[in-house]
């Protein structure tokens, strides 16, 4: 979830054209409830990844996404009781609590439907952020007339985030290269977060401190915005918008037939 630098057709096109993108993709994606079109729209996301030179990167993404779903059938096997029993998870044979939690249709298909939509909106947000300086980002948001304060917040969560988890990581190593055992199994794993959490909350104040002080330096609160650039839409910038406008109009058709 960070912007990488590369020469790539989905890098070329203007900042608004590809936020154009992730809103319309994540409005079709909250506003559909099939599973068919769902995954169509995450084909169709996937597709322009693989043409922008952007598919390995949303690879990354796929063990995420399937403990997501794989946690999200859990669920709705366990509420969900519509549709046809494929089964059960506990088998009727089994004495007293035999075919408890059915498995029905209805749950399956909750849950695959719930999964693409979150697929589908983990993908174009992705291919927003990994293709867009924050920079150009801020820049369009404010020709947006959005106000100040919401465009500092996103800034800081694209540039910071992702800066945290990597020193969470040094900092695991660094206890591991201590040779530091908290021993095997969840309590283990939870007695490993201590000496990980402390350290990384610590240092995560004292960059808001300085974070707090290079605003102010900047003179964040005297309105004033001088952009680096300003970048022009180009043609892909138009047959991109008019693409998302047809896929716009076919889903409102759709609906209506």
């Amino acid at each position: 979830m960070q912007y990488v630098t590369r020469e790539s057709a989905f890098h070329r096109l203007h900042p608004l054209t590809k936020l154009i993108f992730a809103v319309v993709v994540v409005a079709l994606a909250v506003l559909t409830s099939d599973a068919m079109m769902l995954a169509a729209l995450v084909g169709a996301v996937v597709a322009v990844a693989v043409a922008g030179g952007l598919a390995r990167d949303l690879l990354r993404q796929v063990p995420l996404l399937l403990s997501l779903a794989a946690s999200l059938l859990a669920l709705t096997i366990l509420t969900i009781r519509s549709g046809n029993i494929l089964g059960y998870l506990v088998p009727p044979s089994i004495p007293v609590i035999g075919g408890a939690f059915p498995i029905t249709v209805g749950a399956i298909d909750l849950a695959l439907a719930m999964s693409l939509r979150f697929a589908a909106m983990l993908f174009a947000f992705q291919l927003l952020v990994i293709s867009t300086q924050p920079r150009d980002l801020v820049h369009v948001m404010d020709r947006l007339r959005m106000p100040v304060d919401y465009t500092l917040i996103f800034l800081i969560a694209l540039r910071f985030i992702p800066s945290l988890q990597l020193e969470g990581k040094r900092i695991h190593e660094a206890q591991l290269a201590r040779a530091y055992n908290p021993g095997r199994g969840p309590v283990g794993r939870v007695r490993g977060l201590f000496p990980i959490i402390i350290p990384l909350v610590s240092n995560s104040l004292g960059k808001a401190t300085v974070l707090g002080l290079t605003i102010d330096l900047r003179g964040y609160r005297s309105g004033m915005r001088t952009p680096m650039r300003d970048l022009a839409p180009g043609r892909a910038d138009v047959a991109g918008i008019c693409c998302m406008g047809l896929l716009v109009a076919g889903y409102l058709v759709m609906l209506v037939v």
